[in-house]
């Protein structure tokens, strides 16, 4: 995406316009009966749900809260049967609060924690920077907040994904250190950019992994055998933004390298970015994608860590919002979520079950939506047999809703 602003605001209406263009199915919104609502432990004008397993089964909720005249990031802990008392991480009158760019938190080592989340730098709409801390007693008490970037200039930092390394952590973001127009580039490009973080807060190298990233997807990263894999969407210079892969091997980055070329040319960020996840040396990565005017989501498999990837799938049912997420079952197979349009500006959070073969069952509905940016990104994770659902209900106020699906993989 360019700046200014409006850009993202084009993004949004040509997605709209390409969806409104095309036959709009029936709504048949409501939940599959193998979907089961969860209690839900965000109070009152909640929103930015993230989720996150522990090896020991349990499933960990981040989301912000309003607080008085400030925000808060909250954390809850889920056994299968109820959810702890809600626990503060930080709070603070200067978040950076926004539908695509949540904050999220890891379970790391011997159940140590980390969470990142986001605070302005300035008075500019989009200079803020990324804070991460850790926890060692279960998110009781919470380490000095730590800025992982070295740039520290009045612009985007954010889009983060997290990851453990070692006994400490892995971080990876958009960095807009190229949008400084005093020594930098005047073309302002987004970078893609990655540390390491040791559990007594050290910062490792700091490594540009893409000097030229889409401005505002999300970034994603999944732990193979050979080591992490971060898939992000790309921008060329031609204005193509397609999804890339790089992966660390023997200590080293690879080349960033294309998923699959689709081809979709356009001169704005699409606030859409990919989801990944991985199992020894398979991987699963889904995906958004509207080009030649045609709004798709996709899911690729690798057998190889990410080196290469088969033909993608497509998944969606005809009018996609995208936002997408994935999980890999034990089989090689996966589920893969996203935001369905259902006619107007409703819409329904959906999941479906793609075999290992890359044959689809149908698709399943977890919950009526809004197409609207104030429903987010609906998040999941996988316990045991069933799939863990979390997204935001628009509204005044809006909350944070659960919902469990039974045996995902039939």
């Amino acid at each position: 995406m360019t700046r200014p602003v409006p850009a993202r605001l084009l993004a949004a209406v040509m997605l709209f316009s390409v969806a409104a263009c095309s036959d709009v199915r029936e709504d048949d919104s409501a939940p599959d009966p193998l979907v089961a609502p969860v209690p839900s432990p965000a109070g009152p004008g909640a929103g930015e749900p993230f989720l996150a397993m522990a090896p020991d089964g349990r499933v960990y909720l981040s989301w912000i809260e309003p607080v008085d005249s400030a925000h808060a990031l909250k954390f809850s802990v889920y056994d299968g049967a109820s959810w702890s008392a809600p626990r503060t991480i930080r709070q603070g009158r200067d978040f950076f609060v926004n539908w695509a760019d949540f904050p999220s938190i890891k379970v790391l080592e011997d159940g140590r924690l980390a969470a990142h989340w986001l605070q302005r730098t300035g008075t500019g709409t989009y200079a803020y920077g990324v804070r991460v801390a850790q926890s060692e007693d279960g998110g009781a008490t919470w380490s000095e907040a730590l800025i992982p970037h070295r740039d520290s200039s009045d612009t985007e930092h954010g889009f983060v994904s997290l990851w453990p390394e070692g006994a400490g952590i892995g971080a990876v973001w958009l960095d807009g250190r190229k949008y400084s127009k005093a020594g930098h580039s005047p073309t302002n490009e987004m970078m893609v950019v990655s540390t390491t973080i040791s559990p007594d807060g050290r910062l490792g190298a700091e490594t540009a992994l893409d000097e030229r990233a889409c401005d505002c997807c999300q970034t994603a990263v999944a732990i193979t055998s050979s080591g992490p894999i971060v898939a992000y969407r790309d921008r060329t210079a031609d204005e193509i933004r397609d999804i890339y892969v790089v992966r660390r091997i023997n200590g080293g980055w690879t080349a960033p390298a294309p998923v699959y070329a689709d081809g979709w040319k356009i001169a704005a960020c699409p606030v859409n970015g990919p989801a990944i996840a991985a199992k020894d040396e398979r991987v699963a990565l889904a995906w958004f994608t509207s080009a030649n005017d045609s709004a798709r989501v996709k899911v690729a498999f690798s057998s190889d860590a990410g080196a290469t990837f088969g033909a993608p799938v497509r998944i969606d049912e005809g009018q996609p919002a995208g936002r997408v997420d994935v999980a890999l079952l034990r089989d090689g197979s996966a589920l893969v979520s996203w935001i369905e349009r259902t006619g107007g500006d409703t819409a329904a959070v959906r999941a479906r079950h793609v075999s290992a073969e890359g044959k689809p069952a149908p698709a399943i509905t977890i919950a009526s939506s809004s197409a609207a940016r104030a429903s987010g990104f609906p998040r999941m994770v996988l316990r045991g047999d069933d799939a863990i659902f979390a997204w935001t209900e628009p509204g005044k106020p809006s909350a944070v809703r659960l919902a469990k699906l039974s045996n995902p993989g039939g």
